[in-house]
């Protein structure tokens, strides 16, 4: 005992005192310690010109490599990692900060634990054959987590996922969307946490001997052991590098390094669909601060040391299927970290290593990853601001959302997003990710009797289809209610089912051992086809729709007569209707019993899946085509907000974070034409849109979330015929950034007819 207090002590030197001393507290460490920024970026370092260290250059060369590719270096995949302390490869002194996945970089783990028959279908999808005794094990003798899913689904679960009136759920791979809080490891050291779960487990013995809450007790009790042992198996792995982090980081290289072992524990152990990084930007800067001011390390050196992290950051892969990809397309992993916003005290939260982060998207290129958010306020320092946009217009690899809105609702500063636009308090909230309801195709049900479109066979409740020559709004209306109430039911169960089977035989030990032992749990649902429901509706109500009917009386497509406001052009009669769906499917989902007591959620997001939804569903009431894609998340449908910048972001903006507290994603793409004549205009004038769209007070919310392109169509198409010219082209889509060359013709295709504002 006496020796770890020595170690916290020497790690601690030079840091102001707080409650974080005794107890796990990195917020508080974080208020007390760090240095508010409002000054520009004329303090970064100008990186030599001479060939870069190895690490960055072992980057390069790999991108290369990759970067013209959707299956990136196809190695052998490599064996589970049932310990974390697999073998690792030497590293080269050059290297500040080191670790890797597997044996050898970019190559593919294979994660069992989720479901052998998509490790299979990958393996496949590389031309690689799986060990037949690992298909063995994890079919006869060790179950899965898709296994235990599809042992107890429902008839009607399983006709909803085959029609995609529910898609992407998460039964087959890691559901993700937890954030470990891996600052801990650098501010405690592992002995410190181990001592922490002990008391932690101890805590629950009288519950235990008393009957208290039985079951929730034994399984909680067994997952802290779960979380003791793996914070055991980190210290072995990071000492496989000669690194001993049975204590606190002394120095900011070492601060790094520990918080990267936590973060590199998840990837090897889960691949969950978004493996998000958290907000440690602002935490490492007490540490970066600290070794500048003692003449430890210079500027450049701090520069570095951010761009080797975050090098590691872009080399984290998973073994996926080519149906996987169809959905998040471009191998996304989400190692979002969330950047700058205000703290609650109304100090800026913006650092020095905010820039030094930003700065990676010029020292190593424009990149996906890590998914780099800036969490806007109206109160950022502006200079902070500008070089925000900057980037944005230089990169378009930044995604913002927005700090006024999500602070206030947590009453923290300390939260950070997970995945593409999820909210989420660090190391105290987790989520249980539920990807998407179709919408659109729920209003197909409603006026077929619950017969599917495509599939011509009954999915939904069966009842007497619409009659009659012209659709009535009133009855669409109460219909597609009804069906709604159904599909809710569906999804719900679906993913009490899905998140039951995950802790059971997919429990992530390594994440959730960087947490509070008691957290706050979402049941995070979403909805896709947002904007089609809405102008469908609309179309109805406004203009006069004729259904088409096949021999069989089903109704495949739809005359209109006349004209209907659409969705993304400030008209209230359409933009009602968006709120309304919003707000009327996740009343539906709060009436429901949620696993663990989950506290459900719901977002507007499609990530790339607007294109498989498309694919899926039929011609609608608006003029879609069938098989078009939809708009990408909450945006209008593609061509239809003709009014400009601002009453499409106006319509957006309407829809209700209190109904979608897992976020609404907006895509945004303007040509740099629009943003002004000059490079401080455009930024000046981004920043300021920005400003508007974000706009919180008591009575707006303002919209949550907003991915911008600043970019010209005609370079796209360019880049479609000949992407060898733009080998790191990184493009903004549905909550997250993308190579455009790792995408689909399909879902180029898609993205080039999205709108491409032309004016403010």
């Amino acid at each position: 005992m006496s020796e770890l207090n020595e170690k916290l002590a020497a790690a601690w030197e030079g840091f102001a005192k707080g409650d974080w001393q005794n107890e796990v507290n990195v917020r508080d460490f974080i208020q007390k310690n760090y240095t508010p920024y409002e000054g520009d970026e004329s303090f970064l370092a100008v990186l030599p010109t001479q060939p870069l260290p190895c690490g960055t250059a072992l980057w390069k060369a790999l991108s290369r490599k990759t970067a013209l590719t959707r299956l990136l270096i196809s190695t052998p995949p490599s064996r589970p990692p049932l310990l974390l302390t697999t073998r690792v490869i030497s590293t080269n002194p050059l290297e500040k900060i080191v670790g890797l996945q597997t044996e050898a970089p970019l190559k593919r783990a294979i994660i069992p634990f989720g479901g052998i028959k998509m490790v299979e279908g990958s393996c496949k999808a590389y031309d690689r054959e799986l060990d037949p005794m690992l298909k063995k094990i994890f079919t006869e003798y060790r179950k899965t987590h898709n296994q235990g899913v599809f042992d107890v689904y429902t008839k009607d679960i399983l006709n909803c996922r085959k029609s995609g009136v529910l898609t992407g759920l998460p039964d087959a791979y890691g559901r993700g969307r937890i954030i470990g809080d891996y600052r801990r490891v650098a501010l405690y050291g592992i002995d410190f946490l181990l001592k922490d779960k002990y008391a932690q487990f101890l805590s629950l013995q009288s519950d235990l001997e008393n009957g208290v809450n039985l079951e929730a007790t034994i399984r909680l009790r067994e997952e802290i052991s779960e979380q003791h042992r793996a914070l055991g198996q980190i210290k072995e792995m990071a000492a496989k590098y000669g690194c001993d982090i049975s204590g606190p980081a002394t120095n900011a290289q070492e601060a790094i390094q520990w918080t990267y072992f936590g973060y590199l524990a998840a990837v090897k152990s889960q691949n969950g669909a978004a493996m998000s990084f958290g907000r440690v930007s602002t935490f490492l800067d007490a540490y970066i601060e600290r070794d500048l001011k003692a003449g430890k390390i210079t500027e450049q050196d701090a520069q570095e040391m951010i761009d080797h992290l975050v090098m590691k950051l872009r080399m984290v892969r998973f073994l996926r299927t080519p149906e996987y990809d169809e959905l998040f397309s471009g191998d996304p992993i989400w190692a979002t970290e969330s950047i700058g916003g205000m703290g609650v005290d109304g100090r800026t939260l913006v650092t020095k290593n905010s820039f030094r982060f930003l700065n990676t998207l010029y020292t190593m290129g424009p990149s996906p990853e890590p998914n780099i958010t800036v969490l806007w306020s109206e109160k950022l320092p502006l200079n902070f601001k500008k070089y925000a946009a900057k980037v944005s217009i230089d990169t378009s690899s930044l995604q913002y959302e927005n700090d006024d809105l999500m602070r206030p609702d947590f009453n923290n500063d300390d939260y950070a997003i997970a995945c593409c636009v999820s909210p989420m308090v660090v190391g105290k909230q987790m989520q249980f990710f539920g990807a998407r309801a179709n919408l659109a195709k729920t209003m197909l049900y409603a006026i077929n009797g619950g017969v599917d479109e495509k599939l011509k066979m009954q999915v939904g409740p069966k009842s007497e289809p619409i009659k009659g020559d012209v659709l009535n709004f009133d009855e669409v209306m109460d219909r597609m209610d009804h069906f709604m109430d159904w599909l809710a039911k569906q999804y719900v169960t679906a993913l009490n089912i899905i998140h039951y089977m995950h802790d059971k035989y997919s429990y992530e030990a390594s994440l959730m051992a960087l947490h509070d032992r008691d957290v706050v749990r979402t049941m995070a649902c979403g909805i896709a086809g947002l904007s089609v429901a809405a102008d469908s509706l609309s179309a109805i109500k406004y203009a006069k729709v004729k259904p088409i009917r096949d021999e069989d009386g089903l109704a495949v497509d739809f005359e209109i007569e006349g004209e209907y406001p659409q969705f993304g052009n400030n008209d209230a009669r359409v933009d009602d209707m968006a709120v309304d769906l919003v707000e009327r499917f996740m009343k539906k989902i709060q009436k429901l019993t949620t696993y663990r007591n989950a506290i459900p959620t719901q977002s507007v997001l499609t990530i790339t899946s607007n294109v498989v939804y498309g694919k899926k569903t039929g011609n609608t009431p608006d003029g879609r085509r069938a098989g078009a894609p939809f708009g990408p998340g909450a945006n209008p449908m593609h061509g239809r907000d003709q009014k400009g910048a601002v009453a499409s972001l106006t319509s957006v903006a309407k829809l209700p974070f209190a109904y979608a507290k897992d976020g609404i994603s907006y895509t945004f793409s303007i040509v740099p034409n629009a943003l002004g004549k000059d490079d401080e205009v455009r930024k000046t004038n981004l920043a300021g849109l920005m400003d508007g769209y974000f706009h919180h007070e008591a009575s707006i919310e303002g919209g949550q979330h907003l991915n911008v392109n600043v970019m010209n169509r005609e370079m796209l198409l360019d880049a479609m015929e000949h992407p060898e010219k733009y080998p790191q082209l990184t493009i903004r889509v549905s909550g997250y950034a993308v190579r455009f060359n790792s995408l689909t013709k399909e879902q180029q295709k898609d993205v080039i007819t999205r709108t491409f504002t032309q004016s403010m």
